[in-house]
């Protein structure tokens, strides 16, 4: 349960405290607390950012959120745990000079058919939609969401 809880906060790039808030909050919201927990962390901006390719790791996501390269709805945010709502759109604005990077990165990602299907991503203009919120089906199946709420309802 423990080893479960650490792969997911590795995976995510959370430390603990940031984990324990998400949990806290999939745990109030209705439906299933190990699903809810997944979604959130899925629809956090340095995770939508390597999602859509234009990153080639979460930790290069979170850099480029960071440095202030990715656009939200036309607003830049430089918060990586900024939460992606459904509709929203992303971009790497014309004239940052990562544009051109973020381009070959989507190519490489879309040829490799990582783009997941819950996004639509346009390489040309570095922009992408999030479309939806993932269901449990759509998401990595490696993670047993079951083991961490089992853990911290002791």
């Amino acid at each position: 349960q423990l080893r479960e809880k650490q792969k997911v906060k590795k995976t995510y790039g959370l430390l603990e405290r940031q984990f324990h808030r998400y949990f806290g909050i999939a745990q109030k919201s209705p439906g299933v607390t190990g699903t809810k927990l997944l979604q959130l962390l899925e629809s956090r901006l340095d995770n939508v950012v390597f999602r859509m390719g234009f990153a080639q790791s979460r930790k290069h996501a979170r850099q480029l959120v960071l440095h202030g390269h990715v656009s939200v709805n036309g607003k830049r945010v430089s918060i990586p745990s900024f939460q992606v709502v459904a509709g929203a759109t992303l971009s790497v604005p014309d004239k940052d000079p990562w544009h051109n990077r973020c381009k070959e990165t989507i190519s490489l990602a879309s040829s490799r058919g990582a783009i997941p299907d819950w996004m639509k991503v346009d390489a040309d203009k570095v922009c992408g939609t999030y479309l939806k919120v993932p269901e449990r089906q759509q998401l990595p199946e490696d993670i047993r969401e079951q083991q961490i709420v089992e853990l911290y309802s002791r």
